[in-house]
């Protein structure tokens, strides 16, 4: 059986979202005041590229840009929503779901805009452009878990599994990584020991934050994905890359 061929649209997703966006975030401590906004901005018009290359010959339905934004509004509700409960925040449940469903960038939409979107209300800085990143990639993760068979929702044992495989995926990469933007806006030049301190103190965060999120994933996942899966069989939208 002859291998599918990797299209034009995976490749720029990919080389985009693991090496423009992240020196993206790098550089924005050497953009000025504001910098958060610019690269904030940079960030998006980045994402928005390999979108539009997929669609190669056509238009893009209005109905896919829709889906993209009414779960990006979804993510960023379920921020607001418990604003006043510290670090539990199931908008990244929210963001992998639409990554297994929709497809890796659309997960990344999703996670980079809604960090966006939502830190107007939570407040803007320069952490704003490594949320973005690590949101982002939250669901573009998930969306190749599901590929690999991991990441499922079709029956509760494979529902049980995605939440905990989410709520890890928390705990030691997207906690840790945006634990990692201390260095670079808070202390620079710190000591390995102090740097050691700050990942030891965001264990308990990134896990109360994996906790949220593998709850999400475990009753919501299941009814989210079925009505994606819906959409896209009924308006032929959002194939997988």
């Amino acid at each position: 059986m002859q291998k599918k061929p990797v299209n034009k649209k995976t490749i720029l997703s990919i080389l985009i979202i693991l090496v423009l966006i992240p020196l993206t975030v790098f550089a924005s401590g050497y953009m000025g005041d504001r910098n958060y906004y610019i690269a904030g901005v940079i960030i998006i018009i980045l994402t928005m590229i390999p979108f539009f290359v997929g669609f190669e010959g056509r238009k893009p339905h209005p109905r896919e840009m829709v889906t993209i934004a009414v779960m990006t509004a979804i993510a960023v509700v379920s921020r607001v929503a418990f604003i006043m409960v510290p670090a539990f925040k199931p908008i990244l449940g929210i963001v992998m779901i639409t990554g297994v469903a929709l497809g890796s960038l659309a997960g990344f939409m999703a996670g980079s805009l809604g960090a966006f979107v939502s830190n107007f209300i939570f407040g803007q800085g320069p952490w704003t452009p490594w949320q973005m990143l690590a949101f982002g990639l939250a669901g573009f993760i998930a969306s190749y878990l599901a590929k690999a068979g991991i990441m499922k929702f079709d029956t509760w044992k494979r529902s049980l599994l995605s939440a905990v495989c989410g709520g890890i995926l928390i705990l030691i990469f997207v906690g840790p990584l945006l634990d990692t933007c201390t260095f670079f806006i808070a202390t620079p030049g710190m000591g390995a020991g102090a740097a050691a301190a700050v990942y030891l103190a965001g264990i308990p965060v990134n896990a109360i934050h994996g906790v949220s999120v593998a709850l999400t994933l475990l009753f919501v996942g299941k009814p989210i994905k079925d009505k994606l899966d819906r959409l896209k069989t009924k308006y032929g939208i959002l194939d997988e890359e």
